[in-house]
Parts: structure tokens; C-alpha cells; sequence
């Protein structure tokens, strides 16, 4: 399998001989979409989703497509081999300021020319390196199983992962699809640099974090027919939908495993002072010794074990009381944020929805999605698991998707 090939913006000529004026065009097109790596030209500010650089990352047959895929446990029949590039692409900061993001484009390779869109987003991690652009492991894989199918597909790191500046705002749903929409805009570059077209259906999925970032997504391309996609469907897995009526209370009252709440509880709290300014110092928030070194741990350096090591057991243990008042009864700053990303269902979708859950989840409740689907109205549905835990509903869900996404809209 070949890996890490670099093409870097301005000039990088396709890879393919362009056979046609029609080829010709896109390429021109895309020189100029490219030229100066996204820098402002000319005193004009770069636009959301224009590529800075795009790198090879996977190249694979089709018969180690099925043997990378094999490799995580994702079984599925692969009907051609990949092609996968690490993207870093202009976006928007949470304040609207101008800033980078990089994600993960990958194209199946075959003849057709003309592609659905299947656009995957991952689960809470800590480490900028474990985001699917940067690492080859399961968020990776997960995008793969998509494109071995002969749908392209995308996969956001999101802010502050990856290749992206700066720290993570983490399930800032706004964020999320700001970031996974314009990561689509550059997907549009990339394939045509390889001689292929977004067709502009968008199927939409993601896991746990992701489900919150599938959703705010779907919602975006809904409401913004400018983007230049329709949503087809939509299947979010254990998302956190209902942060203020679900998850802030189920920390609480033990739905949530004590240590799963802590990790979202500090993890939430550094990035939404970032945004919305909740406390002046740590010490106002996180009770000694953990206010001494909760935002580094969130530095995205730490992995998992290390912050979850570096941090108490229980959610009580971690917050002073004032924040552990604020967090069951939030008000002000704590209120806006929370409001700010529990609207992903408060919409009315044009194309099916599918809600993943499993009743035995300790990180993510079904209830979230159980309020999501009454916002949501007829269109949407909940699909129970069984009685799995958190991390098993993602590795369930993702072969019924892929067979339903075929349904909806099928690959050429």
C-alpha cells in the first residue's frame, strides 16, 4: 500500500493525463483554488473549504483494501480499492476568525467519474494525533469501509485535531459543522484534481461526539442549499443530542460511568471557557489538585490514559460546588453554551434519519435520542442495539448504514 505522498497547493498538477476540456477546466479551476496555499490574494481573505495542502496517505488495491479493513474488525465486502488524502483547508475559529482544519478525503478508485458523498464524523479523542487524517487506526478505517463501497467519503478531524491549531472545542456543535461542511467544499477540490466529481448527495453519519457533529452537519446542508449538496440520509450513532435535559444530569445521577463523565465533564468545561468564558481561573471550576493541571491534559498531547489517570473518579471530586450547581441548573455563560449545540435536532429533515442507541449505554443515554427523534418529527427513527456498551454500537451500526446508505443512494 502506498503512503504519504505530498501534493502541495499551488501548481501540483493531477496525477491522471487530462484527456478532455472538461478535465482541462477542472484543472484550471483547480490551480487557481489552490494557488498561494490559501493565503489572503490580492487583500482578499481566503475562503472557508479552499485547500492549503493536500497529502497522500493510503493508496491501497482492492485487495488490501479488504485486508487493511479485515485488520480493524470492519467486515464488509470492498468492491475496489482507495485512495486517501490527509486535507488541511481553510475554516472558521468559534469567534469567526479565519483559521485551518485538516480532515480525511478518500476516493474509491474505478471508472466512475461521478460520486456520492458519504461523510463520516469521529468520536471524542484527546490527542491531536488520533484524529482520522493523522492516525491509520479505526476512525480512519471506519471512512475507508465507505469509500470500498464506491462512495467518496469525508471525515472532519475537526478543530483543533489533527493538523488543526490551537486546542479543540470539543462538542462545539457550531464548530463541528462549520468545519465538516467546509471540509466538503474542499473534498469537491480534491476529487476534481483527480479527475472525479462530487455528485452533491450527502449521506451523513458519525459515532458518539461525531452523532452530535453528523447531526449539526445535516442540519447545515439542509439549511443552506448554497453548499451545493442534498441530504439523502442521515444515521447518527450515540450522540450526545440533549446536553442540558441529558448528558449535564446523567453525569450526575450514574447513567453516565463516573469516569466516562469526568473525562466529558473536564474536557467541556476547558474548551467552552475558551468560547463563552466560564471562569476567570481553573480553581473556580475544578476543585485542588486537578485545577492545577486539567487544561493541560487537554493540551492534545496527553492520551487517554493519561488524562483519565490525572483526573479524579468521580464528577463530584473533579467541580467545585459552584460549578456542580451550574452543570444540574446551568445559567449565563454555562447556559449559552450548552444551548448553542443541544439545537442539532430542533429541524425538520428532508431526507430520512436513523438514530442509533443501545439501552445499555454508560456514556451516551438513549434518551438523547429519544428526544432528538420527537424534535425531529416523522422522518426520524430509533434503532435500538441491544444491550451493548458505548464503544460496540459503532461496530454494530456502521454494516446496516452502508447497506441502507445503498438504498437511498447508491454507489455507481
Amino acid at each position: 500500500m502506498a503512503t504519504e505522498e505530498n501534493f502541495r497547493c499551488a501548481g501540483s498538477p493531477p496525477r491522471r493525463a487530462i484527456r478532455s476540456s472538461a478535465a482541462l477546466a477542472a484543472a484550471l479551476a483547480l490551480l487557481l483554488g489552490l494557488a498561494g496555499c490559501g493565503a489572503q490574494r490580492g487583500g482578499v481573505a481566503a475562503a472557508p473549504g479552499e485547500v492549503v495542502s493536500v497529502t497522500q496517505v493510503l493508496g491501497a488495491t482492492t485487495e488490501q483494501t479488504a485486508a487493511y479493513l479485515n485488520e480493524w474488525a470492519i467486515q464488509t465486502p470492498v468492491r475496489n480499492g482507495v485512495d486517501a488524502y490527509r486535507v488541511v483547508y481553510r475554516t472558521l475559529a468559534p469567534d469567526g476568525a479565519d483559521t485551518t482544519a485538516s480532515g480525511l478525503v478518500v476516493l474509491p478508485r474505478g471508472e466512475a467519474r461521478r460520486l456520492p458523498v458519504v461523510s463520516y464524523a469521529h468520536g471524542t479523542i484527546v490527542r491531536k494525533d488520533e484524529a482520522p487524517s493523522a492516525d491509520a487506526e479505526t476512525d480512519r478505517a471506519r471512512t475507508v469501509l465507505f469509500a470500498a463501497a464506491g462512495y467518496a467519503a469525508v471525515a472532519p478531524d475537526y478543530l483543533g485535531l489533527g493538523e488543526g491549531p490551537g486546542p479543540h472545542p470539543y462538542a462545539h456543535a457550531p464548530t463541528e459543522a462549520s468545519a465538516s461542511a467546509d471540509l466538503l467544499r474542499a473534498a469537491r477540490v480534491v476529487a476534481e484534481r483527480e479527475g472525479r466529481e462530487l455528485d452533491g448527495t450527502l449521506l451523513v453519519t458519525g459515532f458518539s461526539q461525531g452523532g452530535q457533529a453528523a447531526m449539526a452537519l445535516a442540519q447545515r446542508v439542509a439549511a443552506e442549499p448554497g453548499l451545493g449538496f442534498t441530504l439523502a440520509g442521515v444515521a447518527a450513532v450515540s450522540g450526545p443530542y440533549a446536553l442540558r435535559e441529558v448528558q449535564k444530569p446523567a453525569a450526575f445521577d450514574g447513567r453516565i460511568t463516573p469516569r466516562a463523565a469526568v473525562l466529558y465533564i473536564a474536557y467541556w468545561l476547558t474548551a467552552m471557557n475558551r468560547i463563552y468564558h466560564l471562569y476567570d481561573d481553573p480553581s473556580e471550576a475544578f476543585q485542588s489538585p486537578y485545577a492545577e493541571r486539567v487544561e493541560q491534559l487537554f493540551d492534545g498531547r496527553h492520551d487517554i490514559l493519561a488524562v483519565s489517570t490525572g483526573l479524579p473518579a468521580t464528577p463530584r471530586e473533579l467541580l467545585t460546588p459552584r460549578f456542580q450547581e451550574l452543570a444540574l441548573d446551568p445559567t449565563g455563560a454555562a447556559l449559552r453554551a450548552m444551548t448553542d449545540s443541544d439545537g442539532v435536532c430542533d429541524w425538520t429533515p428532508p431526507a430520512p434519519v436513523r438514530l442509533y442507541v443501545s439501552s445499555a449505554d454508560r456514556a451516551v443515554p438513549a434518551a438523547n435520542a429519544e428526544l432528538c427523534r420527537a424534535d425531529l418529527g416523522d422522518r426520524a427513527s430509533v434503532v435500538d442495539l441491544g444491550p451493548v456498551d458505548h464503544s460496540a454500537t459503532v461496530r454494530l451500526a456502521l454494516p446496516p448504514t452502508l447497506a441502507w446508505f445503498g438504498e437511498l443512494a447508491p454507489a455507481p
